[in-house]
């Protein structure tokens, strides 16, 4: 079977997998209405008045917007805020038992076309009752006594506003215009992407990732139908794709930055100015990615889940990253070392003069700030083996070393001495550089690990590996490499359920709903499918699924699967954008790594 065909069957068996095991849940906030004329004009202030009033909870006045519950209830400020519960897009969500619908234009005053989300499959929701389109009269009553355009009580969870004419005109011409159109960067039938790679990076990097992502791009532009295109289907789809036909083709640029970081917010910008992506996807950084990420706030893109050592210190809407970098590692070391019996007098920081290792540094000795642990941060001038054993000859049993280096210094430390105390190092900087660590060190050695422990994750990245292999890339970097494959497996999945809801602030909304949950179905649906390999079959469907796991499941236990990334645990919420928030620390045993301690959250 050629690797094509293989993998389009592959897909299949997993698209087959989960329509087997759900039904897909739609919510339906409007039926088709008549087009509307808007009743009035607003000024372009109104919108902006109504802009704070549903984003921040705040009036044209400077005070609190103030909101009653059925049930007395009083809510202020941010937690009255419209976005507080139907989100910032306006699609609405799903807490508890609750469904929140969307309130944007379309789903309020109706444009003739239906506003359909997809919900969680596990809330056990059933179809929601339509509504006649709004008017701005209409709208005013429901908001302010809490009984909706067809004269039912609303849900007691939603409050009642006193706003006068004005505020609530601001606001009814904010709602007009929220997720009335799609996102920069989305057409009828392509959806527009970039990655950014930071000058610093190293070629074999470069090319790892951006081999990955045109390949990844590949195969799912070869199995996608747009919407009026017949036949050339590879793959299965969820029923609401089928019906709706939402599937676009996907389009990648390059963004390539030159020169030093002070330029790249402009560089960026140019690049923005003559095409609009709708996201910015995976890329790659080995400095600080603070450019990028102020970019994305600035235009409001998102920049989902980079490969980055240094992401900004600061969280916003539209960056999402896998763990803090790292920081996190040295937040990690001082809660570890602050949590010993017996602590070390002084930790001794090496690293060379460069961006991620400095910050990490200076989160080390912040962390440890006021602690009694004495911590001296040493700078290599070169990187050399003498300068390593010039820093590190003094040393002593009673003392720590941390070494912030990357795979090319580790390699000089075979020329080194070990030191007496115990030596830390960055597992994030090591990257794929801990096959070649120095024979002699690894009795002193400690990792910090934010990642599976290598015995688990084998399971966790069957998929990436047989990708890799399917498609004839080689694997250079395991972490890396299950970063950019993550990346790209969850766009897919969380784009395939927005359907034709394409708005930027939905996809962030989607994705601190989903991710959790979608490791938790996918490992599931992976042993499924091994099981299936060990049962007689018993239909059709098994047949095929097993046939086409197998290649997948070579080598893979059953039931031991938890996720599909090289992190062990990702999740995130509506003000969280690390989603994973912890690490380990490991040792040698031999060639390999063991855990030394828990997963460790700081």
């Amino acid at each position: 079977m050629t690797g094509d065909v293989h993998i389009a069957y592959l897909e299949m068996r997993d698209r087959l997998l989960i329509t087997a095991r759900r039904t897909v849940l739609l919510l339906i906030a409007t039926t088709t209405f008549p087009v509307l004329a808007a009743s009035s004009s607003y000024p372009a202030g109104d919108v902006e008045v109504g802009r704070r009033i549903y984003l921040e909870g705040m009036l044209p006045a400077g005070v609190p917007l103030k909101g009653v519950r059925q049930n007395g209830t009083a809510v202020e400020g941010a937690e009255a805020a419209c976005a507080s519960c139907h989100r910032r897009s306006g699609m609405g969500s799903v807490e508890g038992d609750i469904q929140v619908p969307p309130i944007t234009g379309k789903a309020l005053y109706g444009n003739g076309d239906k506003v359909i989300a997809t919900m969680d499959p596990r809330s056990g929701k059933a179809w929601n009752q339509t509504h006649d389109p709004y008017t701005d009269e209409t709208l005013a009553t429901a908001i302010r006594t809490g009984v909706n355009v067809g004269g039912r009580e609303m849900n007691t969870a939603m409050p009642r506003y006193a706003l006068n004419t004005g505020e609530m005109d601001a606001l009814a011409a904010y709602l007009r215009q929220l997720s009335s159109h799609w996102s920069p960067g989305v057409t009828a039938d392509a959806i527009r992407f970039a990655t950014v790679i930071t000058p610093e990076v190293a070629p074999e990097r470069r090319k790892v990732v951006l081999d990955m992502m045109r390949a990844a791009f590949a195969q799912k532009n070869g199995s996608t139908v747009t919407r009026g295109q017949a036949g050339g289907r590879r793959h299965m789809v969820s029923a609401a794709e089928m019906v709706l036909g939402t599937e676009r083709n996907w389009v990648l640029d390059v963004w390539e930055l030159q020169g030093p970081p002070e330029t790249w917010g402009g560089q960026l910008d140019e690049h923005y100015r003559r095409q609009p992506v709708f996201a910015v996807v995976s890329g790659l950084s080995g400095g600080s990615w603070q450019s990028v990420h102020d970019f994305c706030e600035r235009e409001q893109v998102p920049c989902w889940f980079p490969s980055v050592d240094l992401p900004a210190a600061v969280q916003g809407f539209y960056p999402v990253y896998f763990s803090q970098g790292v920081a996190l590692e040295a937040e990690v070391l001082a809660a570890h070392l602050l949590a010993r019996t017996i602590r070390p007098r002084r930790v001794v920081q090496v690293h060379r003069d460069e961006a991620a290792s400095n910050v990490a540094a200076q989160a080390l000795a912040q962390a440890l700030s006021g602690s009694g642990i004495k911590v001296e941060d040493r700078v290599l001038a070169r990187a050399s083996s003498d300068a390593l054993r010039h820093v590190l000859k003094d040393v002593n049993d009673g003392d720590a070393a941390m070494l912030w280096l990357h795979p090319d210094e580790l390699a000089m430390l075979g020329k080194v001495a070990p030191s007496s105390g115990i030596a830390y190092f960055s597992g994030r900087l090591a990257g794929g550089g801990l096959a070649a660590f120095p024979a002699a060190w690894k009795g002193k050695a400690r990792l910090l690990y934010p990642y599976e422990l290598p015995d688990r994750r084998e399971t966790n990245l069957a998929y990436l590996h047989q990708w890799l292999k399917l498609r004839s890339l080689p694997l250079v970097d395991e972490a890396l490499q299950s970063e950019v494959y993550f990346s790209l497996a969850f766009l897919t999945d969380t784009v395939s359920e927005m359907l034709d809801n394409l708005y930027r602030d939905y996809l962030m909304e989607r994705a601190e709903s989903m991710v959790s949950r979608r490791e938790a179905s996918k490992s599931e649906e992976e042993a499924r499918a091994r099981d299936a390999l060990r049962q007689p079959a018993r239909s059709a469907l098994i047949k095929v699924s097993a046939n086409l796991v197998e290649a997948r499941s070579q080598a893979v236990p059953a039931g031991k699967g938890g996720g599909t990334t090289v992190y062990p645990h990702l999740s995130l919420g509506p003000t969280q954008r690390f989603a994973s928030k912890g690490a380990y620390i490991v040792r040698f045993d031999g060639d390999a790594l063991v855990a030394e301690t828990g997963w460790i959250v700081p």
